[in-house]
């Protein structure tokens, strides 16, 4: 019992030393103050609508340096629930930010990593790890699509359009992961995941109940 006792205090402190040490690397992850006033109800609309619009005009930016599929999209059933668009430099959408906070609320809630929420210090640091860690997420991600070809073999795009292609997708990633703080911080409505989802899904209704794209389906060419 003791030992075990003993194994649990190590892990802990070893936990605990591990967060610390981003203690020296906040100054440099970029992070959003929180108002020092209440936000009026009509500055938050405000908000809310500037930060709809620059996920809508990043949904509709290309990517530079990428070759156009001729294939089907094999992510195209999963783009509306991840509110990406293919293509584009938000082409990754929600996923990271969803990966990162499922990830991390289940190691603090397992207790692998011991955060007292509670404390300021502690959400402070534990927040820092997120965001580092979706960061992270979202450079793994953008380099896994560019390596597996989704863009082009990388022969043929070149080595130095493969690295631009994965810096605009970081880029767009800490744009969103900025937006979905600026959001939850108080100065806009709900959360960013929520509402960039919710945007995209809208579009994505309003787009086929009008596109004049045609499809066939089997049973003859059909409206998309």
């Amino acid at each position: 019992t003791c030992s075990l006792l003993l194994g649990a205090n190590t892990i802990t402190t070893t936990t605990m030393k591990l967060i610390q040490l981003l203690r020296p690397i906040l100054r440099f992850i970029p992070e959003i103050e929180k108002p020092t006033q209440k936000v009026p109800f009509s500055e938050k609309i405000t908000w809310t609508v500037c930060a709809l619009l620059v996920y809508v005009v990043c949904s509709n930016i290309p990517l530079y340096g990428i070759q156009r599929a001729q294939t089907s999209d094999p992510f195209y059933w999963m783009r509306v629930i991840l509110a990406s668009n293919r293509g584009t430099v938000m082409e990754l959408g929600v996923s990271p930010l969803m990966t990162t906070g499922m990830a991390m609320q289940l190691l603090a809630g397992a207790k692998i990593l011991d955060v007292d929420l509670k404390s300021k210090e502690d959400r402070v640091l534990f927040t820092a790890a997120q965001k580092l860690v979706g960061l992270l997420v979202t450079l793994v991600q953008a380099t896994l699509y560019v390596v597996s070809g989704m863009y082009g073999d990388v022969a043929s795009i070149g080595a130095g359009n493969a690295i631009l292609i994965v810096a605009q997708l970081t880029f767009a990633g800490v744009i969103l992961l900025m937006l979905d703080e600026l959001l939850q911080k108080g100065y806009g409505l709900g959360s960013g995941i929520s509402l960039f989802i919710a945007s995209h899904i809208s579009e994505t209704i309003v787009w086929k109940a009008f596109s004049p794209t045609t499809i066939n389906t089997g049973r003859g060419t059909e409206f998309e």
